[in-house]
């Protein structure tokens, strides 16, 4: 069997006196795994599902959500419909067309369908006969049909005229039941020559045709029972196994699976035919049917998550990280050398705890990239399996071929530098760990075996945010969405654009995710999966909170015996009977490509194709701060309505369009000063249009401001004679951007004359020539003393928007140049740097 597959010797057998689960297996003494199973079962399930214990029937109810069947449309009958029957069994239909009904009166449904006589009535006519009647089968309606089998035979011989007369003879007695049917799985009447029911009666004649000297005795042991509406057997079964099924069928239903009576009764079958000792044990090649193979390799799966443990699930190669509470599987066998997937397993089983929900995929993608990196040292003499004989040219070689991946196509930048660092976690995983000790997997091996932050290719600069949608784009989908019926995934659509939350916190909310402040308005209450903060809360508008409610109701009208307390505003359309599992993001996802990519060519307003590939859901949560910032959001606010902590993270969603950065250099132009602290503000207001030109190619950054030097702005700012000295040059400009700047530039003055005033041994001349020019630190502190004059006077509005447009201007300011520190540490000489 696959990865999933249990045999008896994996399975633990804790010590102590077995048990009697009467519920279970009724008067079995159960040891070891099969008594741990069986105490984790749930009897209130068995209950539920007709679990005989002492027959080991189980007797599937019709209405059961997730084992049950369409049942017979004829009241008293509690068989299933059959698929080629409409709506009632074969057994009905026959009965029905015996009362004179067509097929297609018995399909209608505005006729009331008569109901099955009672249970006296379908034994034979003979009086006190316990035996049932012949009509009860498919047969047609006749005086002899209402007889038993026996009663029939004699009936013929007597060649009676009518019923009356044949119930009216003198030898005509009643009869007792049948004996059960001597094929041990079986639990119909045995009313044929051998004691055998009419089924096994003819399966025995044809194997006995088929095998001569076939012994009957082993026959009934190994036949199978004849398949029965709503009964699946387990008579053949060991007591393992059969607490196996049971554990596995309680345990798939838990999890809102539906389960089909006839795969599971075939399943069944095929562990009986193959006798095996253990459900690991099937032989899946030998089952007929891909939902049965799946239907045991379910019940198989659940079996070992129940008994298996990490250290046991550590040995294998090829990991279910259900043992470990995650998702998936975990493969080690990329990796060929026993030292290095020793040393990967031992790393992944103490990082796997550190991670939630999709957390799991960094540890599958770190054991990726060491199966790249094995790959190489496979190709090295020795292949790689002695660490101690490894060296820095092996990493070269690993770092060699991602290159040569990168250049051909194969892999991009990013890739590469992602292999580079998740390799580097599990070789720095190996040195924090201690397996590079003696007695250890990797023992021996080299510390040169590494890779280092400068191996790893440098992350292109990224440029501004832009993974927002335009407008024009955004009328096309919101204009489509009008179009659509109501549903799960257009309520997740419009949620998403007007919340501008994350995929995962949206198909995860609750049913109660709205409510209301004091003020009466629409509250979004969601769970920030990503940074594990529970119960956020985020004012949306009305037309939101009306998308809201009315998926509630629909929620609510279409699963109204579950409580709305366990019901999810967006139930997954698969195994789902209660309602309480929420949508998967690959469902948002997979729908919202298959959507956007149905909407045909899209443009934008100039005519420019627009690529279908950018609509995604996450796209919508940029498109949500662009929003707001291009209406004037404070980032503080902004950062609040996108629940971040950092200011810089808030910043990445959204980039300053070529308005808002004209309006802040009109702003902070008109707050600009020269060297003496005049400000210009006639000069700005008069030349505001000239300022943005001058602003690009007028002047050149330097420390704390710009220079209009013509001949030191043609030569970029490396033509000034008085470097560094801008304080005492008229061409110098700043203006209260720089604020922070000159402040922290005047505090490292200060801090430089006092350390060289408390200096002792240091000549006179020595100390002239380090100190700072007391002029600039005068010129210095009067140039920010008339900046904050300049804003101390402005309104509390007015501090505000400067403020806003100074964070604008900073962050976007395309040069840096920050004065050369002024350092009293000792040289290092070059002893020191070779050391």
């Amino acid at each position: 069997m696959s990865g999933a597959a249990v045999t008896a010797g994996e399975l633990p057998e804790p010590a102590g006196a077995g048990r009697v689960f009467e519920a279970v297996l009724a008067g079995v003494v159960l040891h070891g795994t099969a008594a741990r199973l069986a105490a984790m079962i749930d009897p209130s399930f068995l209950a539920g599902t007709g679990w005989d214990p002492v027959s080991r029937m189980l007797s599937l109810p019709a209405e059961h959500g997730l084992l049950g069947r369409p049942a017979c449309r004829v009241s008293g009958c509690g068989s299933a419909a059959h698929r080629r029957c409409p709506g009632v069994c074969w057994r009905c239909l026959t009965w029905l067309k015996g009362l004179g009904m067509t097929a297609e009166q018995v399909s209608a449904g505005e006729r009331q369908l008569p109901p099955r006589p009672a249970g006296e009535e379908l034994l034979c006519a003979v009086p006190g006969c316990r035996r049932e009647r012949l009509g009860h089968r498919r047969e047609a309606v006749s005086a002899q049909a209402v007889l038993c089998r026996s009663h029939r035979w004699q009936f013929g011989r007597k060649r009676s005229g009518t019923l009356e007369e044949f119930l009216a003879l003198p030898g005509v007695r009643p009869l007792g039941p049948y004996e059960a049917c001597a094929v041990v799985s079986c639990s119909r009447p045995g009313d044929r020559n051998l004691g055998y029911c009419d089924a096994h009666y003819a399966r025995w004649r044809k194997a006995r045709s088929a095998v001569l000297g076939l012994d009957a005795r082993a026959w009934e042991q190994a036949e199978p029972p004849v398949a029965a509406s709503g009964q699946v057997s387990l008579r053949r079964l060991p007591p393992l196994v059969t607490v196996q099924v049971l554990f596995g069928l309680w345990r798939r239903t838990t999890d809102d699976v539906k389960t089909a009576e006839s795969a599971l009764r075939v399943a069944c079958r095929a562990l009986a035919c193959q006798q095996v000792a253990t459900i690991g044990d099937c032989d899946l090649s030998h089952v007929r049917g891909e939902s049965v193979r799946a239907l045991v390799r379910a019940l198989a799966r659940y079996v070992r998550l129940a008994v298996t443990g990490p250290d046991s699930e550590q040995a294998r190669d090829l990991w279910d990280l259900g043992v470990f509470g995650h998702r998936g599987r975990l493969d080690f066998t990329g990796i060929t050398q026993p030292w290095l997937r020793e040393c990967a397993k031992r790393w992944a089983v103490q990082d796997l705890p550190r991670h939630r929900g999709r957390g799991s995929w960094e540890v599958r993608n770190v054991i990726n990239a060491v199966a790249l990196l094995s790959e190489i040292l496979s190709l090295r003499p020795g292949c790689g399996d002695r660490p101690a004989s490894l060296a820095r040219r092996d990493i070269e070689n690993f770092l060699n071929r991602l290159g040569y991946l990168e250049s051909a196509g194969t892999i991009s930048r990013y890739h590469r530098a992602a292999l580079c660092r998740r390799a580097r976690t599990l070789l720095d995983g190996i040195r924090v760990l201690g397996l590079d000790r003696p007695g250890q997997p990797a023992a021996g091996l080299s510390g040169d075996v590494v890779i280092t932050v400068a191996d790893i290719p440098a992350r292109a600069e990224p440029g501004e945010p832009g993974r927002d949608l335009p407008p024009e784009i955004m009328q096309v989908l919101c204009a489509a969405l009008e179009g659509m019926e109501g549903g799960e995934f257009r309520t997740a659509v419009q949620i998403a654009i007007d919340t501008g939350r994350r995929p995962e916190e949206i198909v995860s909310l609750p049913l109660d995710c709205l409510t209301r402040d004091r003020d009466g308005k629409a509250v979004l209450v969601y769970d920030n999966r990503k940074a594990d903060r529970d119960r956020r809360r985020l004012p949306v508008s009305e037309d939101t909170a009306v998308v809201i409610i009315a998926q509630q109701a629909r929620v609510t009208a279409r699963f109204a015996d579950t409580p709305p307390g366990r019901l999810a505003l967006l139930p997954t359309p698969l195994r789902n009977p209660s309602g309480h599992r929420p949508a998967s993001i690959s469902w948002f996802e997979n729908r919202h490509r298959e959507w956007a990519s149905s909407l045909g060519p899209l443009t934008t307003r100039d005519g420019t194709p627009f690529d279908p590939a950018r609509i995604v859901p996450y796209a919508y949560r940029h498109t949500y701060a662009q929003r707001h910032a291009d209406a004037g959001v404070p980032i503080d606010v902004l950062a609040q309505l996108m629940d971040h902590k950092n200011l810089d993270q808030t910043r990445g969603y959204y980039r300053v369009g070529e308005d808002r950065r004209r309006a802040a250099v009109d702003k902070v132009t008109a707050m600009s000063f020269d060297r003496h602290g005049n400000a210009i503000w006639r000069e700005a207001r008069a030349l505001l249009d000239a300022e943005h030109a001058r602003y690009a190619i007028g002047s050149v950054a330097v420390p704390y401001g710009t220079c209009t030097e013509p001949s030191n702005v043609a030569a970029g700012g490396k033509a000034c004679p008085v470097r560094f000295r801008c304080a005492g040059c008229d061409h110098f400009r700043t203006d209260v951007s720089y604020l922070p700047d000159l402040t922290a530039h005047l505090d490292d003055l200060l801090r430089t004359r006092e350390r060289l005033a408390a200096m002792a041994g240091v000549d006179e001349w020595a100390r002239a020539a380090a100190a700072p020019p007391e002029e600039e630190i005068t010129r210095i502190r009067h140039l920010i003393s008339q900046i904050n004059g300049g804003i101390a006077q402005l309104s509390d509005r007015e501090r505000v928007v400067i403020d806003d447009a100074v964070s604008t201007l900073r962050k976007h300011r395309a040069v840096h140049i920050g004065m050369p520190a002024i350092s009293t540490r000792t040289a290092i000489t070059a002893q020191e740097q070779t050391a």
